[in-house]
């Protein structure tokens, strides 16, 4: 099935959290699941792959902390400090598989909101052409200029509204 990245943005981290075990590209009221303004990949991860288009977008060299995310969910402060306590983990818990939510620097969000729009197709062409998605074919179909589009116009709605993006990971 693979893992999938929903990036989307919240007032502020309580928002960002409510009902972390459910996606959020699906409101769902009778759960407390709110509406987000999300964008759905798949492969896109926040710390690489996302982390190059925000170096192409912010014009600086791409470094693995570039985007320095802060893990909100499963709380960081309850996370196992030991083997043995990973080792007595159920296995159901959300430490070894499930979801997962970080928070993306203002930094980060800001140079994707700055991008000028005549940037955008060169910025998703330069961002095709990078190693993690050398397996794939042609993007005949323009799916890498939309994706482009989405993500820097979820970082421009999220400036203007003083908002922070967050990504939500289904291992």
């Amino acid at each position: 099935m693979g893992v999938f990245y929903e990036y989307y943005r919240a007032a502020d981290r309580a928002a960002a959290t409510v009902q972390p075990e459910h996606s959020r590209e699906i409101a769902d009221a009778s759960r407390g699941v709110p509406e987000f303004d999300v964008v759905v990949t798949k492969w896109i991860d926040p710390d690489v792959i996302l982390g190059q288009l925000v170096a192409f977008a912010g014009q600086v060299d791409y470094s693995l902390g570039l985007v320095e995310t802060v893990v909100l969910y499963p709380p960081p402060e309850a996370a196992p400090r030991s083997d043995e306590e990973w080792d007595a983990l159920p296995e159901d818990s959300p430490y070894l598989e499930g979801t997962c939510i970080t928070e993306l620097p203002a930094k980060a969000r800001d140079m994707l909101a700055g991008v000028d729009d005549a940037r955008l197709p060169m910025l998703a062409e330069q961002w095709a052409g990078i190693e993690e998605f050398s397996r794939f074919t042609d993007d005949d179909d323009g799916y890498m200029l939309s994706l482009t589009k989405d993500l820097v116009g979820l970082a421009r709605r999220a400036r203007d509204d003083d908002q922070l993006l967050y990504c939500w990971m289904s291992l």
